[in-house]
């Protein structure tokens, strides 16, 4: 059969398919990171560095250089990077677990950094409380999260409308809503707007999410999981401090025995047999009572000092 011949814009739309390929991106051996951009951006920045990855800008902002070979970072909200993960057009990225609930998003968590930890709450005005809680009146209910507080509504059998919010929340109440469902950290913006808290919907923190596609390709996971093995490293060092102290022979089973260290403490002997050095990495948190302990148990010449990263 004979075929019509081409217009330029003909070629042009048919050529578009072949261009794009498969999606990825120039270099597609590269992973694709995406660093969450507002309030998780500094601490995310900080344990990449912590690790030893290093971001320097470039003359495109949201395109940041990284000290990582085939990586290409991208700066992106958070709730971007989620779906850009599930779409995988993003190989892995930090962002809330709020926002892959939200979205629905079928993504692999790999790590909980524990950054950023926040609450997800329904909250009113005392004006609109009854005991034991909310009325069981209809009730507007304001939120940017739709999925999330929908859920909830349905969990705790409200008759109440929806209505999104996009920033400022909390300024809803009395006039415009009875309840807000938002993100609470410290719940000082709810006090200081007149809201109490009545209820939990999930509690949320800062993650390393990878995308479906990324995570089924053999080399991809490799490379996420050795990302997720540093920044593990430099969590569980952030948690612990390097106790040093010297004991004498006689002392040792006892210094040993309420050392809580990972595995073994490291002992070598001093000079002249006059005792031994005890080293381990122990929990930062349990330092005001360890201290007086292995004083106790003749522990001496304690020393603290901070550590980089802990690979067990």
């Amino acid at each position: 059969m004979c075929m019509p011949p081409q217009s330029s814009a003909d070629s042009k739309a048919a050529s578009i398919p072949a261009a794009l390929g498969t999606g990825q991106a120039p270099g597609g051996d590269a992973l694709r990171l995406g660093i969450p951009k507002g309030r998780m951006y500094e601490g995310v920045v900080a344990l990449l560095e912590g690790a030893g990855i290093r971001l320097s800008a470039s003359e495109r902002g949201y395109r940041p250089r990284i000290s990582l070979e085939r990586v290409e970072v991208k700066i992106l909200k958070p709730q971007n990077i989620v779906e850009m993960l599930e779409a995988g057009t993003r190989d892995v990225g930090f962002a809330g677990a709020d926002w892959v609930a939200e979205l629905d998003a079928d993504v692999v968590e790999v790590l909980d950094t524990g950054l950023d930890p926040v609450r997800i709450v329904a909250a009113a005005p005392a004006s609109v409380l009854v005991a034991g809680g909310l009325p069981g009146r209809p009730l507007v209910v304001a939120a940017e999260f739709e999925k999330l507080t929908r859920r909830w509504i349905g969990r705790a059998g409200l008759d109440a409308t929806f209505v999104r919010s996009y920033g400022a929340t909390e300024v809803f109440p009395p006039e415009d809503a009875d309840c807000i469902v938002d993100v609470a950290a410290s719940g000082a913006t709810l006090r200081a707007n007149g809201l109490e808290i009545v209820d939990e919907v999930m509690r949320s923190s800062t993650r390393l999410f990878a995308s479906r596609r990324a995570w089924e390709d053999g080399a991809k996971r490799r490379r996420i999981e050795d990302l997720a093995l540093v920044l593990r490293s430099v969590l569980d060092a952030r948690a612990r401090v390097m106790l040093e102290l010297n004991v004498s022979a006689d002392k040792l089973d006892a210094v040993v025995a309420v050392l809580p260290c990972m595995r073994h403490p490291t002992i070598s002997p001093l000079h002249a047999g006059s005792g031994y050095a005890v080293k381990a990495a122990v929990p930062r948190e349990r330092l005001a009572s360890l201290i007086p302990t292995l004083k106790a148990a003749g522990g001496g010449d304690i020393v603290i000092s901070p550590i980089g990263q802990v690979v067990p």
